[in-house]
C-alpha cells in the first residue's frame, strides 16, 4: 500500500486546510512522540503509557479536523463538477478510510463522528484533545445524541463537559447512560422517534469467530428478539427434559439452524464453495482451505466436512461436485477454471468471486455484490477476469464518483491499482489460494528450490525453474484428475 503526500503537506506539521484557508492544528503529530521522556523504571512506564494514550486521543481530535476541513473542498469540487447536491460527499469517506487503513464503511462513521465533535460538539472535542476521552468513548457520546437537534446536541455536550466531572472515571455504560439521560430530558419524542425508526433496520449478520465456529446475529426489535429467544429456550428445556444429552445452549442453536433452514444438518438446497488443494483432499496434507463467506480454515475440519457425518449423527444429504481450478505454478494466480455445476449464471462469475473472495477494496472484507468492469464498460473495457473485480455496493458505487480511477496493473496475482480524486493510489492483490507457495517461505518436509537448481546446476544439466513443473508431474496431475472423475459418476458430498 502506498500514497502521496496530500496537498495540505506543503502547510507544514500541525497546519490544516478549512476551506481553503490554513489555521494551526491544537496538537501537532511532529515530534510529539519524540518529545516524550524515555520510561527508565516501573512508575516511568506507567506515565509514559498515560502520556501515549494522551497522544492517540490528541492525535483522534486532530484527525477529526483534519476530516471536517478535508470534507468541504471535495464537495466544493463536486459540485462544481455538476454532481446532484443529494449526492454531494460521495466518496469521502472512503478516502478518509484508505488513509487510515479502515474499511469504507467505517470511513464513512468516522467523517460522520468528527462532522459532529467539530462543529456541534466543542466541549466533546476538548476531551478528547486533553486525553479525558478516548475515540471510542467520543463516539459513544456522538451516537447517543444523533436523533437530536444542532442546540439539543450542543446542550448535551455542554452538560458533559470535562469541567464538570461527569466523565472523570467513568467506563462505557456510564458514559451512555449519561449521554442517553441527557437526550431523553432534552427531547424525549425525538427519542421516541429515533426508536421506531430502528425497527427499519432490523438485519441478520455473519461474523467469523475463532476454531471454524461463526457470529451469526440478529438485529430486531426487542419484543420479536425476546420472543424468539424464549421460544428457542422452551424447545431447548423440552428436549433435555426428554433426556436430550446436549447441553441448553447447544439444543438452542441446533433448533436454530434446523427451523430456518429445514433441515436437522443445516444445508440444504445452499451450495458451499469450499477452496482446497488436491494434497489436502487426497493426501492428509496440512495445507488450509478457504471456505468463502468465513475465510481460512484447517484441512482436517475441511475434510470432515466432506467425507464424515454432521453431529446430529444422521448422513449429510447433499450433492457434490468436484470443480477444478487452476493456478499459476509460480505466483498461484488462478488462471482457469472447470464449470460444472452451474447455479450461477455464468462461469466467469464463478471464477471472480473464487479468485476475489471479498470485496477487493483495499481493508474492505464486506460480502461480492457487484461483479464490476475495473476499466468501465463504456470506456472499451472488456468483459474478462483480468478486467473484473468483486466488490460490495458500496465500493462499486464509489468507484463511479468523479475522480476515482481503476485499472488492472501486472503483478504477481490479479492487481488492482485504485486511484482517489486526491491522486493517491491504492493497490489490491487478489488473496493467495491454498497451496500457493509464497516468496521467502517453504512447506516442511520440502527442499527449496534453489536447492534443486544447485543441484542440477552442478550435475551438468540445464535446470527448470522450480515454478514450472515438468510433464511427468502434469502426467501425475491429470492422472489423479481422471480417477477423481471416475469416482463421482456416484455424487459424494464434496462442494
Amino acid at each position: 500500500m502506498d500514497g502521496k503526500q496530500g496537498p495540505d503537506a506543503a502547510l507544514g506539521p500541525g497546519t490544516e486546510s478549512r476551506g481553503g484557508g490554513p489555521f494551526t492544528a491544537a496538537v501537532p503529530t511532529a515530534g510529539l512522540l519524540s518529545a516524550l521522556p524515555p520510561a527508565t523504571d516501573c512508575a516511568g512506564m506507567i506515565d509514559r503509557i498515560r502520556e501515549l494514550e494522551d497522544a492517540k486521543s490528541a492525535i483522534g481530535a486532530e484527525q477529526a479536523r483534519l476530516a471536517v476541513a478535508f470534507d468541504l473542498p471535495q464537495r466544493r469540487e463536486q459540485a462544481d463538477a455538476g454532481m446532484p447536491a443529494a449526492k454531494l460527499g460521495t466518496g469521502v469517506g472512503a478516502q478518509i478510510a484508505l488513509a487510515r487503513r479502515e474499511s469504507p464503511a467505517k470511513g464513512g462513521r468516522l467523517l460522520g463522528l468528527a462532522k459532529a465533535l467539530v462543529t456541534e460538539m466543542p466541549h466533546t472535542l476538548a476531551a478528547l484533545e486533553s486525553g479525558e476521552l478516548n475515540e471510542w468513548r467520543a463516539t459513544l457520546i456522538v451516537r447517543e445524541t444523533a436523533c437530536l437537534t444542532a442546540a439539543d446536541r450542543a446542550a448535551v455536550d455542554e452538560h458533559l463537559a470535562a469541567d464538570t466531572g461527569i466523565l472523570t472515571g467513568t467506563g462505557d455504560r456510564a458514559i451512555v447512560a449519561a449521554a442517553r439521560a441527557a437526550a431523553y430530558r432534552l427531547d424525549p419524542r425525538s427519542v421516541t422517534d429515533r426508536a421506531a425508526h430502528a425497527a427499519t433496520e432490523r438485519h441478520v449478520s455473519l461474523r467469523p469467530a475463532p476454531d471454524t465456529m461463526c457470529h451469526l446475529t440478529a438485529f430486531l426489535p426487542v419484543a420479536e428478539g425476546v420472543a424468539v429467544h424464549t421460544a428457542l429456550t422452551r424447545h431447548a428445556d423440552t428436549l433435555r427434559n426428554a433426556g436430550d444429552p446436549r447441553t441448553r445452549g447447544q439444543a438452542m442453536a441446533d433448533t436454530l439452524v434446523e427451523r430456518t433452514t429445514g433441515t436437522p444438518g443445516g444445508i440444504s438446497g445452499i451450495e458451499i464453495q469450499l477452496i482446497m488443494t488436491d494434497r489436502t483432499l487426497f493426501q492428509a496434507d496440512a495445507e488450509p482451505a478457504v471456505l468463502p463467506g468465513y475465510g481460512t480454515v484447517p484441512a482436517e475440519w475441511a475434510r470432515e466436512l466432506l467425507t464424515k457425518t454432521g453431529t446430529n449423527a444422521k448422513e449429510r444429504d447433499f450433492t457434490t461436485w468436484l470443480r477444478r481450478l487452476y493456478t499459476h505454478p509460480g505466483t498461484g494466480d488462478l488462471t482457469a477454471m472447470d464449470s460444472r455445476a452451474r447455479i450461477f449464471p455464468t462461469g466467469l462469475r464463478r471464477f471472480i468471486e473464487a479468485r476475489d473472495h471479498t470485496c477487493r477494496t483495499p481493508y474492505c472484507d464486506a460480502p461480492i455484490r457487484h461483479l464490476d468492469h475495473i476499466v468501465p464498460h463504456h470506456a472499451g473495457g472488456q468483459t474478462t477476469s483480468t478486467n473484473g473485480a468483486g466488490l460490495c455496493e458500496a465500493c462499486n458505487h464509489t468507484k463511479e464518483t468523479p475522480g476515482w480511477n481503476a485499472r488492472p496493473r501486472p503483478g504477481p496475482r490479479h492487481t488492482i491499482e485504485l486511484t482517489t480524486p486526491t491522486g493517491h493510489t491504492y493497490h489490491s492483490t487478489a488473496p493467495a489460494l491454498p497451496g500457493t507457495e509464497l516468496p521467502n517461505t517453504e512447506r516442511p518436509g520440502t527442499v527449496r528450490s534453489d536447492a534443486v537448481l544447485s543441484d542440477t546446476a552442478s550435475a551438468g544439466t540445464t535446470g527448470r525453474s522450480a515454478s514450472q513443473p515438468g510433464a511427468g508431474h502434469r502426467r501425475r496431475l491429470l492422472h489423479r484428475a481422471k480417477t477423481l472423475k471416475r469416482a463421482q459418476r456416484a455424487p459424494a458430498p464434496i462442494t
